[in-house]
């Protein structure tokens, strides 16, 4: 078995939390005693027995912890699924806001105030050009994810949002298309977002911490026809539960540096990270979320409140030809991580035969010998 990131926490997680005693949240702390008790006796768990020839296997509880890397798979799947029967069978576009440098400071001192001034803005602002008749001329339907890091661990905030192409005039009832390969001009677009969030933001006094030169640049935001958005639903999926690194990256651990592989964004090969164990651990937390904060919404007719009439849209949308493709790749990511299904019989590694539940093993019992 490779290096995992519970054994990083193990070896460095002591010194880390004791350099930085008084300004380490809790919640970081919570993440990183999830992650070193995941899957061993401290959270209990199951022993099986073959009985055939009486192989024993030991099966402990997952902390369930949402950034954990051992855990959430099952999840991902079971939100891809339901996205999958509320997506409408018509063109998508994929849309990225990108928060800007000199706002990420502030960002990681803030987060559930920034995430959420992210999203408000970037969905207000895309819903109002897109009520121009100039563009779509009615209400478009979101569904947004949060995703906060680079592939190599660097703090990069930003929010994806898959859109159809196309809006519901006022009547809420007729369908306006999109035009095709466009949805709204990102440059005003881009304008409008740093408007309204400058606007929002000016309310908290972290407004003061902003470097004026923010509001004056351009805001980065993309927008790119993903085909029926099949495609893209499957690159966002993992994001939604996925956590910044998963174990099958990291290469090494020797005298306290952490080695990893990552995806070189621009070039798309892949390249080695080294960072000391505690600058792996600092970029690794500054993705741990704030409690409660939900990082997939809903906007538009996608709204949860409005499920009756994404109803009634998708079956007056589904006369139309099925699209074939997608134009947005399935993006493999280095992340993938497949689980076994609670439910699946365990077999015995020795003989091939279904493993019998044996004993039930409480939550901090010591380990097997």
């Amino acid at each position: 078995m490779g290096i995992e990131l519970a054994e990083i926490f193990h070896r460095h997680g002591s010194l880390y939390r004791e350099k930085y005693d008084t300004c380490m949240p809790a919640k970081h702390r919570q993440v990183m005693r999830a992650i070193e008790q995941c899957r061993t006796a401290a959270l209990g768990g199951q022993v099986y027995i073959c009985p055939g020839c009486e192989e024993k296997q030991y099966q402990y509880h997952s902390c369930r912890n949402r950034h954990c890397p051992k855990c959430q798979h099952q999840r991902t799947q079971q939100w891809l699924e339901k996205q999958q029967e509320m997506r409408l069978p018509i063109p998508h576009f994929l849309l990225t806001f990108t928060l800007p440098a000199g706002l990420r400071t502030v960002a990681r001192s803030h987060q559930q105030l920034i995430y959420h001034l992210l999203f408000r803005t970037s969905a207000a602002a895309t819903q109002q050009l897109s009520r121009d008749p100039r563009f779509v001329g009615g209400q478009i339907g979101m569904i947004g994810v949060l995703h906060t890091w680079g592939r190599n661990l660097a703090y990069h905030p930003h929010v994806h949002y898959l859109v159809p192409a196309g809006g519901l005039a006022k009547d809420g009832q007729t369908w306006l298309t999109a035009r095709k390969n466009f949805l709204v001009p990102v440059k005003a677009l881009s304008k409008l977002v740093r408007a309204k969030f400058r606007e929002a933001l000016r309310k908290h006094t972290c407004f003061a911490d902003v470097p004026a030169s923010v509001w004056k640049q351009d805001w980065v935001v993309h927008c790119q026809p993903v085909g029926n958005g099949e495609g893209a639903l499957k690159y966002l999926a993992p994001y939604i539960f996925r956590v910044a690194i998963s174990n099958n990256r990291i290469l090494e651990l020797a005298d306290g540096k952490v080695t990893f592989r990552y995806k070189d964004t621009d070039t798309r090969k892949t390249r080695c990270c080294t960072l000391s164990a505690e600058e792996f651990i600092r970029r690794f937390l500054q993705h741990v979320l704030p409690k409660g904060f939900v990082k997939v919404r809903y906007f538009g007719f996608f709204s949860p409140g409005k499920r009756q009439q994404l109803a009634s849209l998708h079956q007056q949308l589904s006369n139309l030809l099925p699209l074939s493709g997608s134009d947005h790749q399935d993006q493999q990511t280095d992340d993938q991580v497949v689980e076994p299904s609670p439910k699946d019989p365990i077999q015995c590694p020795t003989c091939g035969q279904t493993m019998q539940l044996l004993q039930t093993l409480r939550p901090n019992r010591c380990a097997p010998p």
